[in-house]
């Protein structure tokens, strides 16, 4: 699915470009995106206008902290952005930064998927450029699309499958100490990290493992079928019985049907 920018307000692209002129302006910025929901033609009047700064990496933190204390600034001062603060219930402009270096980051049992893939895909796929000082933005996309080396996807791959079968092998332990709470905190990080496989089984990009999941299943990787079966997982009717058990259990199923050995793609 290719990025394509949609304001859903007059305030947001206004905005926008409010934005664009003020951060053009600052050195060690490389370049402007427009990321997010109005990156994608999604989003509607009560949605963020979000940014992302690509920076330089030789940026210090105390030119970054003086660079965000210049962006409040202005943004506290400026009519326009009070404009797009009042057009819809959450509406803002969310704005962050990004040096270019993409590393995978440690993580422990419970502490659910990091963010590896999601920077990669926000920062280079799902955005588009409002404003470019050089060719940096390209010559990233040109290093990590279509998608990372083939022994890098093979170890996250095994990784993010050894975590989703550590938080649903949990699960039947739990419910029979009555950690009801607990076993469905597991359900739904397993749930996480089966989307973060199913990403990376498939070669592809995602945009969170929280939200947009439709959109992502549907659209971006082409599985409707799909899709019914996870909404199925948190159709819970009694949250103290082995239901949430059956539930692990398919999640297994799918995680093994969508991301295993026998998945060629």
């Amino acid at each position: 699915m290719a990025a394509h920018r949609s304001y859903p307000t007059p305030e947001h692209e206004q905005a926008a470009h409010a934005a664009t002129e003020f951060f053009a302006e600052r050195p060690g910025v490389d370049a402007i995106l427009l990321v997010g929901s109005c990156a994608r033609g999604k989003a509607s009047p009560d949605s963020c206008l979000d940014l992302t700064l690509l920076v330089s990496p030789d940026l210090t933190r105390a030119q970054r902290a003086s660079l965000t204390r210049a962006w409040e600034r202005h943004y506290d001062t400026v009519p326009v952005f009070e404009a797009v603060r009042r057009v819809g219930e959450y509406s803002n402009v969310e704005v962050d930064m990004h040096d270019g270096r993409f590393k995978p980051a440690g993580r422990g049992w419970t502490s659910g998927p990091d963010s590896f893939e999601l920077e990669i895909g926000n920062t280079l796929v799902y955005a588009v450029p409002l404003w470019e000082g050089g060719d940096r933005w390209v010559g990233l996309r040109a290093e990590w699309l279509p998608y990372y080396d083939e022994e890098l996807r093979s170890h996250r791959l095994a990784e993010a499958r050894r975590y989703c079968l550590n938080n649903l092998h949990h699960i039947p332990l739990y419910v029979k100490r009555g950690l009801a709470f607990q076993s469905l905190g597991r359900l739904w990080q397993a749930f996480q990290e089966f989307v973060q496989a199913l990403f990376i089984a498939r070669r592809t990009y995602p945009i969170a493992y929280d939200k947009w999941i439709r959109e992502q299943v549907e659209e971006i990787l082409g599985l409707p079928e799909l899709y019914p079966h996870l909404t199925d997982l948190f159709q819970i009717g009694q949250l103290h019985s082995g239901e949430l058990v059956r539930k692990a259990e398919r999640l297994e199923e799918l995680l093994n049907q969508h991301t295993g050995d026998g998945v060629r793609l």
